[in-house]
């Protein structure tokens, strides 16, 4: 309900009476240890560390903090399981479990995502209708391919990796846990999987749907710590195969602890991704999708669109327009339906975003923020753009993961694609314009693994996703997203 108008900068905003999502109906322990061989176990150092709400800064719950040995029993029991359960089952009866996951998901659907937003300070929109549907979608998608492997991969002998061992990094904490763990199931695999330290308990509830599923003890397995803990499972000996996202640097250590084994990897890691608007764009179309593509989401996603390119003919009207839409934007509780920008996940991370902001004033870079009041007691983060930019600015260059948009401009498609292929990263871009054959001729020339046309921010199950350069290598989702949990013969 609308209370009241408020000017800002010449636009008319209604301020909206406070809409907060229930959390009568979630349960929530105070304590949570390991989930491993399908039981609850309690670490073995002792040690629990808080995990909080970054849009309060209140305590949620103690999580156990795993070391080796920890690691090494979730391994022992992922093996197990592998040998005597798991790679002996008939695929159709795997499928049955992976489908009964999917639907204690569906119906537990309300308190994944109040937890989610409550644990990563992420709206309660995006958690409601974006991130736990897909999860969902996952695990249904994959219950459908276990038995069907042969046609995935026809005239070729099919036979599954053995104990992955899996890292989820704290944007999309649920998503990311279904994009691992289902394609790992449907192919016969086990899993030890280590959530992030700021955002394990949407990963610790759906250990509770897959003990209630029945999964066998040691299928699944959850061990929650910090860097140390997934560096353990990385380097366990036991283990036939990493899955990883998370930042460039951590990838590249990975990368070189399993250099000269065996194991398999699929590293899912940074990106700076273009955003580019041609002439023939339609301008209010191309506008929400720049602030869906990186403002809704607090820019805690490694495909936003950070880097923001305007054919100069309508630069001055997009960069008018986008401006006029961040005034409008509200900032503020996550739980609140109205909210369009929640929390930054963390403390260190909003130090983060601020470092980079002060870079960008620096190095003399045009600062807009919009007038707005941020909530007190929180880690919140105004949006920001920064225009007159160049292409060797550090703002331009390196991952921020906030609300920073930088922007620029171009004359022509090939000036266009020289500047967005200048970069480290090669996950994901965007392009908006009116005719087809301008979005086929950029998407076969530019070095992203993505690439969405007139939107953004678009996910399906049945899409791969992964990127090109230092965003990584390998593809999670669709049929691809199998490909990297089997050994082909």
């Amino acid at each position: 309900m609308a209370k009241k108008q408020t000017k800002k900068e010449g636009v008319v905003t209604w301020d909206y009476s406070p809409a907060p999502e229930s959390t009568g109906h979630i349960n929530l322990k105070k304590q949570y240890d390991h989930y491993i061989d399908g039981k609850w176990v309690k670490p073995s150092s002792g040690k629990y560390f808080d995990t909080i709400n970054p849009a309060n800064k209140e305590k949620l719950a103690e999580v156990a903090y795993g070391n080796d040995k920890d690691i090494d029993k979730a391994v022992k029991a992922a093996r197990k399981a592998y040998k005597n359960v798991w790679s002996k089952m008939a695929p159709s009866e795997r499928a049955k479990y992976i489908y009964r996951i999917a639907r204690l998901m569906q119906e537990r659907a309300r308190e994944f995502a109040v937890i989610e937003t409550l644990d990563a300070g992420k709206v309660i929109r995006e958690s409601r209708d974006v991130d736990v549907p897909l999860a969902c979608n996952h695990f249904f998608y994959y219950a459908g391919w276990a038995d069907k492997l042969e046609y995935a991969f026809p005239n070729r002998k099919v036979e599954s990796l053995g104990v992955a061992g899996q890292i989820t990094p704290w944007n999309f904490p649920l998503l990311m846990a279904a994009w691992k763990i289902a394609p790992a199931l449907a192919t016969g695999n086990t899993v030890v999987l280590k959530p992030a330290e700021t955002t394990p308990l949407t990963a610790l509830k759906l250990a509770e749907v897959i003990h209630d599923a029945g999964l066998p003890p040691g299928v699944v397995n959850i061990v929650t710590g910090y860097g140390d803990t997934g560096a353990a499972l990385v380097n366990h000996d036991d283990v036939d195969k990493i899955a990883f996202t998370g930042s460039t640097g951590v990838g590249k250590i990975i990368q070189k602890e399993i250099a000269g084994t065996n194991k398999k990897a699929t590293l899912e890691l940074g990106g700076k991704s273009a955003n580019i608007i041609l002439d023939d764009a339609p301008i209010d179309q191309a506008v929400e999708g720049i602030v869906n593509g990186i403002f809704f989401n607090q820019g805690h996603v490694c495909c936003a669109g950070s880097r923001l390119f305007i054919q100069e003919s309508v630069a001055e009207t997009v960069i008018e327009k986008l401006k006029h839409r961040l005034n409008s934007l509200i900032i503020g509780d996550p739980m609140d339906k109205n909210t369009d920008i929640g929390a930054i996940n963390s403390k260190a991370q909003l130090a983060t975003i601020d470092k980079y902001i002060k870079i960008g004033i620096d190095e003399g870079a045009t600062m807009y923020q919009p007038d707005c009041k941020l909530p007190k007691g929180g880690y919140f983060c105004p949006p920001t753009l920064f225009m007159d930019v160049a292409q060797s600015s550090t703002l331009v260059q390196e991952e921020i993961f906030g609300p920073v948009l930088t922007i620029q401009t171009f004359r022509t498609v090939d000036e266009v694609i020289q500047k967005a292929n200048n970069s480290p990263y090669g996950l994901a871009a965007g392009i908006w314009t009116d005719k087809g054959s301008r979005i086929f001729n950029l998407t076969t020339k530019l070095n992203a693994g993505v690439i969405w046309a007139n939107t953004y921010n678009k996910f399906d199950p049945t899409s791969p996703f992964g990127g090109y350069k230092e965003s990584g290598f390998g593809r999670e989702g669709g049929l691809h997203g199998l490909s990297a949990y089997v050994k082909l013969k």
